[in-house]
């Protein structure tokens, strides 16, 4: 009886649930349908188009990485028309190893530049806080860091997959854009370490100045390890805020001793 009871009682508050669920299912499947209907209409309207486009993606040969990239935009413009572009594609022949690998080459080639151009476009403001612009150098560089370990990892089944479709490598190896990169961050570096000598002169000594200088040298040795050393002017940079690190040392030091000899005679 009290199952019974229950049945009944939750009967009217049933209706709307189902209902809804029904007017839900049925509208999947009317959307679901219209889709397949539009993937229907673009395999047997565009074949001629996306034949097309099979031959320009097979034929695609190049020796610059910068052509790829206008390529794979010019190509991803033209499928961006179809419905559904995997789904519609599939009907076809479609080389997709080979334009999956053209769009990983392009969109690889535009991160790296795009982290190098942001790191190299870098101008420190000096109104902007210190730890601000430090922080900001740091994250610059990690970006490049991780740029160039994203490469390394997939460079070497890449670089096989790229020769077979025709797609340039070049710009992998450690001559190529990395090289770029290394420079970018060692420019960066010398960015650091001018703020951090500039910094230097406002600070009064004491475990302020001495964690900003230990600071430093971590981020120029990180650098100077990723990028295999530093260039001339990186190096002057270095060797003035090593001068300067000593300068405020020696003057903190003096300050100590002249306030101990104060103390242990008169009052200064």
């Amino acid at each position: 009886m009290r199952r019974d009871s229950r049945r009944d009682s939750g009967a009217a508050s049933d209706v709307a649930p189902s209902t809804t669920n029904a007017r839900d299912m049925i509208g999947e499947i009317e959307n679901r349908s219209t889709h397949l209907l539009a993937i229907k209409s673009d395999v047997e309207t565009q074949g001629e188009f996306i034949r097309f486009l099979i031959k320009e993606v097979e034929n695609a040969a190049f020796t610059d990485i910068e052509d790829v990239v206008p390529f794979v935009k010019w190509l991803d413009d033209e499928l961006s028309y179809l419905v559904d572009e995997r789904a519609v594609l599939k009907h076809f022949d479609w080389p997709e190893q080979k334009a999956d690998a053209l769009r990983e080459a392009a969109f690889g080639y535009c991160d790296l530049k795009k982290v190098e151009s942001e790191a190299s476009s870098f101008r420190d403001d000096a109104r902007q806080p210190c730890v601000s612009a430090l922080k900001k150098m740091q994250a610059l560089f990690e970006k490049l860091e991780h740029g160039v370990y994203n490469l390394s990892r997939m460079r070497e089944s890449a670089t096989k997959r790229y020769k077979v479709f025709h797609i340039p490598t070049d710009w992998m190896v450690e001559a190529g854009y990395v090289s770029q990169i290394k420079l970018a961050s060692v420019k960066l570096a010398m960015k650091y370490m001018k703020r951090v000598s500039a910094e230097l002169e406002t600070v009064g000594g004491g475990p302020e100045e001495e964690e900003l200088i230990v600071q430093c040298v971590r981020f120029a040795f990180r650098v100077h390890q990723f990028a295999g050393g530093f260039d001339v002017e990186t190096m002057r940079a270095f060797q003035e805020l090593r001068d300067k690190a000593r300068s405020c040392h020696e003057h903190f030091q003096n300050q100590q001793q002249q306030k101990f000899i104060c103390r242990s005679t008169t009052p200064c």
